[in-house]
């Protein structure tokens, strides 16, 4: 089971306690998405919550997904990793900002885009450590003896103005837990 889900749901169902219906927007060509897809599915009907599952994989369909989102009065967005979407961060900040959807995003730059809420792994520190592996293995290391390294640092980052731009009033216990909140 992916656990990242499963964390991301917990904080938003801290976030919006009251509401059942979610939504994830994923990108149907992106592989992960399936298996993303039903673990945060199953997460969600553990917790007692709906979640719909929106796709997009063009600037109209990420549109038009906003849209449906914000009709349908979704309690909160889930937006999956993808490179694609995070090429597009600042129109999914955008439409989340329109259509008044609080939205977590995997990667905190989506955050310091004008997001509400990040958690996932420290991408630079990530690209760090892969430069750490280059350097041992031109230096004769063999890759093969490396050891697999998953990121262990995982952050919560929470943008305060966005939150009051939305209306919401965040609670104590989650503040106090964001590595990052930006104002």
């Amino acid at each position: 089971m992916n656990v990242l889900g499963a964390k991301r749901l917990e904080l938003v169902s801290e976030l919006v306690p009251k509401e059942t219906l979610l939504a994830l927007l994923i990108n149907p060509n992106n592989p992960n998405a399936g298996p993303d897809t039903k673990d945060l599915q199953n997460a969600a009907e553990a917790l007692g919550r709906r979640l719909e599952v929106l796709q997009a994989s063009s600037e109209r369909e990420i549109e038009a997904a906003f849209d449906a989102a914000g009709q349908r009065k979704v309690g909160a967005l889930f937006i999956n990793i993808d490179p694609y979407f995070f090429s597009q961060r600042e129109k999914l900040v955008a439409l989340a900002a329109r259509n008044k959807v609080p939205t977590i995003y995997p990667l905190r730059e989506m955050v310091a885009a004008g997001g509400l809420m990040s958690y996932g792994a420290n991408f630079p520190k990530a690209w760090r450590l892969a430069g750490l592996y280059v350097y041992k293995i031109l230096k004769g290391a063999k890759p093969t003896e490396l050891p697999v390294v998953q990121p262990t640092n995982l952050e919560l980052t929470i943008n305060l103005k966005t939150a009051r731009a939305l209306g919401l009033n965040l609670p104590n216990t989650l503040t106090g837990r964001a590595d990052e909140i930006i104002e």
